[in-house]
């Protein structure tokens, strides 16, 4: 066997983040506060998120969580869209917010002088959005010309296709965003009780990195949010039991005028939460992602020449995301791309990754999570991706030995667990079947 090309580097992981240098802190009503001092930069990153995102929305206004999430910044009890993006713009800073199945996030970027000002704007968007008239109205004209362009894309066409016939009966099986017919089911009185059941403190964490003192970042989110209280607030739903994918299950979806198809074909994948998912990720860096595309993009896109692109993709959030394979090709070659994607499939689950495959991802892995957190944003994305899965403050100094010490036989027996060429879903979306197409 060849001798891999990387050896695993050894980190100084005494300045990565960890108990010595996060602080956390749990408010009364409920906020969680986790902060890390960089004076050596002058600005701040406030990120964060709250547990519960779209799942409690009804099947017939997908979108809406996405929708009321949108209307946030068009105006509050005390100012007018204008005002809100003029109080940004001038000072430089900038806030967003984004809204996904289990929670929805914000993220907050400034000069660390203005922190008051971007935690009292963030405390007044959350609390007191208006919902004006005239803002829903163009809001809903941009997401519906938004999602009729989605309509004609067959990447995200084959993607929807894959996740309803994946998760039939299921929450993942409708997309954040909706569709057409039922986004314009929303009106505002849907946005206003989402709103009042869905935002407060209860499972709220907010992370503050940069040059600004702990303390007295954890003062000034006690003056904006620590009184904030809600108690409507509602428990996000459970997620259903899914049923296991058995045979091959394939679907097409003919969009006129296209010259490319699309593929997406996989299955459930293991959520954060399992025990096995860092091996699982290792896997999947093998099977499709490191270098061109690893061994589904070295085999069906450079050797065969089958595909435009050729990949895999593991979701692996709280839920049971997919663990499918992508690949965009000419549609004469569809059923030959398919044929060769799921012979990769086999032969990983058969014969397992090599000791050369595995060396190379750990020390990528390990290699790249200096890069992950040199920047402030970095860190207080890494704070907040150990609070969401309870991975413990020490967990990026512990992530080398544990990246390092994970085997052959793990990533083996994950994909066994979770792949299967013989039980998938085959999502397909182009121009048609070609005639001969063998």
């Amino acid at each position: 066997m060849a001798k891999s090309k990387h050896a695993h580097k050894k980190l100084d992981v005494s300045s990565f983040p960890g108990p010595e240098t996060v602080h956390r802190h749990e408010l009364e009503n409920g906020i969680t506060f986790l902060a890390r001092e960089n004076f050596s930069s002058p600005s701040v990153v406030i990120s964060g998120f709250q547990e519960g995102g779209s799942l409690a929305e009804p099947p017939d206004q997908a979108g809406l969580a996405g929708f009321m999430m949108s209307m946030l910044m068009r105006g509050t009890k005390t100012r007018s869209f204008q005002e809100i993006y003029e109080s940004i713009e001038s000072i430089g800073a900038s806030l967003r917010f984004g809204m996904g199945k289990h929670n929805y996030s914000f993220f907050a970027k400034g000069l660390a002088e203005d922190l008051d000002h971007l935690l009292e704007l963030l405390s007044d968007v959350l609390r007191n959005p208006s919902f004006p008239k005239g803002q829903f109205d163009r809001v809903m004209a941009e997401k519906v010309t938004s999602l009729a362009i989605r309509d004609q894309n067959t990447g995200a066409r084959a993607n929807l296709r894959f996740n309803a016939m994946t998760y039939p009966d299921h929450p993942y099986s409708s997309p954040t965003s909706g569709y057409q017919e039922t986004i314009r089911n929303i009106d505002l009185k849907k946005i206003r009780t989402y709103h009042r059941n869905l935002i407060g403190p209860k499972d709220f964490v907010i992370s503050i990195v940069g040059g600004v003192n702990a303390d007295s970042a954890l003062e000034s989110v006690r003056r904006f949010l620590g009184g904030w209280t809600n108690s409507q607030q509602t428990t996000q739903p459970e997620l259903p039991s899914l049923t296991p994918i058995k045979g091959l299950k394939r679907e097409s979806i003919t969009l006129d005028g296209k010259i490319q198809s699309d593929v997406v074909l996989g299955g459930v994948g293991p959520s954060r939460y399992h025990p096995e998912y860092l091996a699982a990720a290792l896997g999947n860096n093998i099977l499709g992602r490191f270098g061109m595309y690893g061994r589904i993009g070295s085999q069906v896109r450079e050797a065969a020449g089958l595909a435009y692109y050729a990949a895999s993709s593991l979701a692996g959030g709280p839920g049971p995301g997919a663990w499918k394979a992508i690949a965009g090709v000419n549609p004469v070659n569809i059923d030959r791309a398919i044929d060769l994607i799921r012979d990769e499939i086999r032969k990983f689950i058969t014969d397992g990754v090599t000791q050369e495959e595995l060396t190379d991802n750990q020390a990528y892995f390990i290699g790249s999570l200096p890069l992950q957190l040199e920047s402030n944003e970095g860190v207080s994305g890494g704070l907040i991706h150990v609070e969401r899965y309870g991975l413990g403050l020490d967990y990026y100094q512990r992530y080398p030995e544990i990246i390092s010490s994970i085997s052959r036989e793990q990533v083996l027996e994950v994909a066994k667990e979770f792949l299967s060429p013989d039980d998938m879903v085959v999502a397909i979306a182009g121009p048609g079947e070609i005639e001969g197409d063998a």
